[in-house]
């Protein structure tokens, strides 16, 4: 028996909205969870059940332990977009509501002020905006359109750090495995080709190490980066319609 298609297309977007809400935090999870994973990576390596976190870092060498770094510089950097990107942090409702009820009584002096004493990106937006009261609603309209790229920019840049750690931590991943491989086949070079196999392990650990955790870096990051980029977007959207609809009045042949 199928559903509606009405039905359906509901399901399908509530299961997106779970997904959605899961990501951050199956990403920050991976993230803080990298060092166990290299732990258990390198004891199956070297079959050594006494391996502690300090020895991985050490046999991913200085490359492994950068990578570490960027995973806790990736994970303050989701968690402080997560609270400071909120829906209600950007354009908290009772700002909303109260400036509302000042454009209806006409106070405008009083509506900028609290725009000036609560500065959110909701709130700069419509500073914008009444500070050009009294001139045509073309030159309203475009200082609110700048403001909003201007505060959007802004916004994006925040996230765009997360990019960059995805992109920068597989190729910090690559640099650690052509090291360790150089160090093996010095090794090799060193012994006439007679290297013992155990020498050869350490260059080789080193470099599926570095790979590994590049790779853990990368994913939850990416995955991250993208869900607050859509979360910032579609913020961004629906606050720029509360301004548009808060200023329509003014113009010309509004009667609102």
């Amino acid at each position: 028996m199928r559903l509606p298609q009405a039905q359906f297309d509901s399901f399908r977007r509530r299961m997106d909205q779970i997904a959605l809400r899961a990501l951050p935090t199956v990403a920050a999870f991976s993230l803080a969870a990298a060092p166990l994973f290299a732990q258990d990576a390198a004891t199956t390596v070297t079959d050594s059940p006494s391996g502690s976190a300090f020895d991985v870092f050490r046999k991913s060498g200085v490359i492994g332990i950068l990578i570490v770094v960027l995973s806790i510089v990736a994970l303050a950097v989701i968690i402080e977009n997560m609270v400071s990107l909120k829906r209600d942090k950007l354009a908290p409702p009772e700002l909303i509501d109260e400036i509302q009820a000042l454009f209806d009584d006409g106070q405008y002096q009083e509506a900028m002020e609290l725009c000036e004493n609560e500065p959110t990106f909701f709130t700069r937006i419509c500073g914008a905006g009444i500070s050009k009261i009294g001139h045509p609603f073309e030159v309203i309209e475009q200082s609110i359109t700048e403001m909003g790229d201007e505060e959007s920019i802004r916004l994006h840049q925040k996230i765009g750090w997360l990019s960059l750690i995805a992109n920068v931590a597989p190729m910090m991943g690559l640099l650690g495995t052509v090291g360790g491989m150089i160090k093996s086949f010095n090794v090799i070079a060193s012994s006439g080709g007679q290297a013992n196999p155990a020498d050869l392990a350490g260059g080789i650990s080193e470099a599926l190490l570095t790979t590994m955790l590049g790779l853990i870096v990368a994913i939850p990051t990416s995955a991250s980066f993208a869900y607050l980029r859509n979360r910032l977007v579609r913020t961004v959207i629906e606050v720029g319609a509360i301004v548009e609809d808060l200023f329509e009045r003014f113009r010309p042949g509004s009667h609102a």
